[in-house]
């Protein structure tokens, strides 16, 4: 989580933003993959709409892309809530995803994984 935090305050920092720019998208396509039945969706999930996928509930707050001429690359800033936690819980996920290196921030769940994979 800490190293996600860095690498999005790089992102935003003058210097380093001119090696890589980064444009708002307002779609962003996740995978997703329930580890229980082994079924793997792609969602599309507009920025600032809620979408499902069994029991979470995905809120895309921000994504981002490269410009075409750039290396490819998406990060999306996401609320992932379970309908199963507990009430008052919270989300189960809140922070940055990138496309090109998944492990920085993951998300950790015992029935579902999610991923970024664009933002358009």
């Amino acid at each position: 989580m800490i190293r996600a935090a860095l690498l999005a305050l790089l992102l935003a920092l003058p210097g380093v933003a001119s090696a890589q720019e980064w444009t708002p998208r307002r779609t962003a396509e996740i995978q997703a993959l329930d580890k229980v039945n082994a079924r793997v969706l792609t969602l599309t999930a507009t920025v600032g709409e809620p979408a499902r996928f069994g029991t979470l509930t995905i809120l895309v707050q921000a994504c981002h892309a490269r410009p075409a001429d750039e290396v490819p690359d998406a990060a999306a800033f996401m609320e992932i809530t379970d309908e199963r936690s507990a009430p008052g819980a919270g989300p189960v996920f809140r922070g940055w995803m990138f496309a090109d290196a998944p492990a920085v921030n993951m998300f950790e769940h015992p029935v579902y994984d999610l991923r970024i994979l664009s933002c358009r």
